[in-house]
């Protein structure tokens, strides 16, 4: 076998430099963390809710899927009329819920010559959502829709009023995480403190689930306002972090 050609000068200077940089860089590798403490902190305030959310329902049963899910149009055309004459943009907003049509399948053991479960009839619901910050307006609203009920409803924070507080909570959960870094700093014997790193986030105000009220086919006997308490939701931030102890 003859012998390898010898590399070019080229090639061997520049393997000599990669050799030399290397040796700089691995000397330049910080040292492991040391007093180093991980600390939290959090705050919360409370904040009167101000978003009322109301889910109306109805249900149709019948034979032909055709003429339920005309029933339950008829119904909801006549719910949305009504609930628009009073809508206003963050006051009193009024969309569409679930609309749904499913049959329902008979008990009876299914003939020899069935091919399938025997369909007994067909069950269909359908939803309207009201939501808004006028409360009054949508309780009254609630006493004049006849074609649904009342399904489920809830008060919840609106994002106004959530954004109003999230400022002011953080700085309160920034100043207890200072204050806890001080008092740490002084139980260990140390000086002082710099922050290593940082975490602030936002907790809580989400809007609920509404919770259930009633549920029925029945068109309410008379024109009344629903009776609502607003309550009180929280706001809360957290900050999480590290802090590098000093002398």
């Amino acid at each position: 076998m003859s012998p390898r050609p010898p590399l070019p000068r080229r090639l061997l200077v520049l393997a000599a430099a990669g050799t030399l940089l290397a040796a700089p860089a691995r000397a330049q590798m910080p040292p492991p963390p040391v007093n180093v403490v991980n600390l939290a902190a959090s705050a919360t305030v409370e904040v009167p809710r101000d978003w009322l959310t109301i889910v109306f329902a109805t249900t149709r049963e019948g034979s032909d899927p055709v003429a339920v899910q005309a029933e339950l149009k008829q119904a909801l055309d006549a719910a949305l009329a009504e609930a628009r004459r009073g809508a206003r943009p963050a006051q009193l907003e009024v969309r569409t819920g679930g609309f749904s049509l499913h049959p329902r399948y008979s008990a009876q053991p299914r003939p020899v010559n069935a091919s399938g479960p025997i369909i007994a009839g067909w069950t269909g619901t359908a939803e309207l959502i009201v939501e808004g910050r006028d409360t009054a307006a949508i309780s009254a609203l609630a006493g004049r829709i006849r074609t649904l009920t009342i399904a489920r409803t809830g008060f919840s924070l609106s994002r106004e009023a959530r954004e109003k507080v999230e400022s002011e909570v953080a700085a309160m959960a920034i100043a207890r995480f200072r204050t806890r870094a001080d008092e740490v700093a002084k139980q260990f014997g140390f000086g002082g403190w710099t922050l290593r790193e940082v975490a602030v986030n936002s907790e809580g105000g989400q809007p609920p689930m509404p919770v259930p009220m009633m549920r029925a086919q029945a068109a309410p006997a008379a024109e009344m306002a629903l009776p609502v308490e607003a309550g009180t939701g929280t706001v809360g931030a957290s900050v999480s972090g590290s802090v590098q102890l000093t002398r």
